[in-house]
């Protein structure tokens, strides 16, 4: 593992790693916040995963996390949508390939060999970090934008007892049903969309809910809201009577403004969650 940039900041260390990955085939780069607590031990860890076009910058630098997450006693983690490099796979659309992994594991050709960003979030980057850093990977939250937010969904209903607490900012919420997901579950996973199921933060709350507290937050004036479809997730959560919170925000729309302004919530509803008991 490299250090490509280490940070003061909020009295803890930003800094930007990179590593050779296995299950990706090339180097990863990530972000990791340290509140100034992680020099006396272990401290809780909130992931946030970013959405199309984003890498581990995007939310580093935009979202303000790193101010309320100081004020907690929380690590963050940024990690990057998708793999990287000359030998990747990529597409001439935004939203496919590079920058656009959706957190699946491509079984498909150009794919397959690259993009297996369910296995690098789930098992490798996790790993990486408890053995490398005062992280107590008992404590874990995780969260995410668009893209990043259905991840951190799928992710934590796919993966029981890994993760305290869910949120998420405008999330991509059926993908199975939107051109934000049958494209790229097409490509990566195949014509089989019984292979989509796991992956649709919809279809997951209907059938499996998460155990532990769920909030989501949507801005009502969203320029993707027919692609993020938020209403069958608020819909899912009601027939599910999920401990989870919807909220449609006024006036707000896709961008880092919004992320931002709702950040301070996200970032204490999941320390409550950490540190509960």
């Amino acid at each position: 593992m490299k250090t490509i940039s280490k940070n003061a900041c909020f009295g803890g260390t930003q800094g930007v790693y990179s590593h050779a990955s296995d299950v990706c085939a090339c180097d990863m780069t990530f972000g990791l916040f340290l509140p100034a607590e992680a020099t006396d031990g272990p401290v809780p860890v909130l992931w946030y995963l970013s959405g199309l076009t984003c890498t581990h910058e995007n939310a580093m630098t935009k979202a303000g996390a790193q101010a309320w997450a100081a004020e907690h006693g929380i690590a963050l983690v940024f990690p990057d949508t998708s793999p990287r490099g000359d030998n990747v796979a990529d597409d001439e659309a935004y939203d496919l390939g590079k920058g656009a992994g959706f957190y699946v594991n491509a079984t498909q050709e150009p794919w397959a060999p690259h993009f297996q960003m369910w296995d690098y979030i789930a098992e490798e980057l996790p790993a990486l970090l408890g053995d490398s850093f005062p992280l107590d990977m008992e404590r874990q939250g995780i969260t995410g934008h668009s893209m990043g937010g259905h991840g951190a969904l799928t992710l934590a209903m796919n993966l029981p007892g890994r993760f305290l607490s869910v949120s998420a900012f405008a999330p991509i919420a059926n993908p199975t049903s939107s051109d934000w997901g049958k494209k790229q579950l097409g490509a990566y996973l195949g014509e089989d969309t019984s292979a989509w199921a796991r992956h649709d933060a919809t279809l997951l709350m209907a059938e499996k809910g998460f155990d532990g507290p769920v909030l989501i937050d949507q801005g009502a004036s969203d320029q993707f809201l027919d692609l993020l479809k938020p209403e069958a997730l608020s819909a899912a959560i009601a027939i599910k009577r999920q401990n989870g919170t919807f909220r449609m925000q006024p006036g707000y729309d896709h961008s880092y403004f919004f992320v931002s302004t709702f950040m301070e919530d996200h970032v204490a509803f999941h320390a409550e969650a950490l540190y509960a008991g």
